[in-house]
């Protein structure tokens, strides 16, 4: 059985990007273009990893990790950030509200399913 994975992200290339590395791996992939839209595509589905961008419009991705993490369903999902900050405070943030890893874009897309095998464990 594939995972489920929902990508977060304002942009539409990386979304487009990080659709097709993750769909030619095997995964299932839904798009979500803000904080706001993934939080409601999460509370109507099943995901095995979430991967997010921090800086969006309507919501970023620390506040939707933290509201994520409130519900019950999702408090052991992995979830990844996908952005250009480097920021070690962020990064601390970023843990504290429960996100499992970091990624830095650009990103190298054999990297991303690699991640992706590793925390989902296949």
């Amino acid at each position: 059985m594939s995972a489920n994975i929902l990508t977060v992200d304002d942009s539409a290339s990386i979304r487009l990007t990080t659709r097709v590395t993750l769909t030619t791996a095997g995964y299932n992939v839904t798009e979500a273009v803000d904080g706001m839209d993934g939080l409601n595509k999460l509370k109507d589905g099943q995901f095995d990893l979430v991967i997010t961008d921090l800086n969006m419009p309507n919501m970023d991705g620390l506040t939707m990790i933290r509201e994520l993490r409130k519900l019950p369903a999702f408090t052991g999902v992995p979830v990844i950030f996908l952005t250009t900050e480097s920021d070690g405070e962020l990064r601390q943030q970023a843990k504290a509200a429960g996100a499992t890893g970091w990624l830095t874009k650009p990103f190298d897309p054999e990297n991303l399913v690699k991640i992706a095998r590793k925390v989902l464990g296949r």
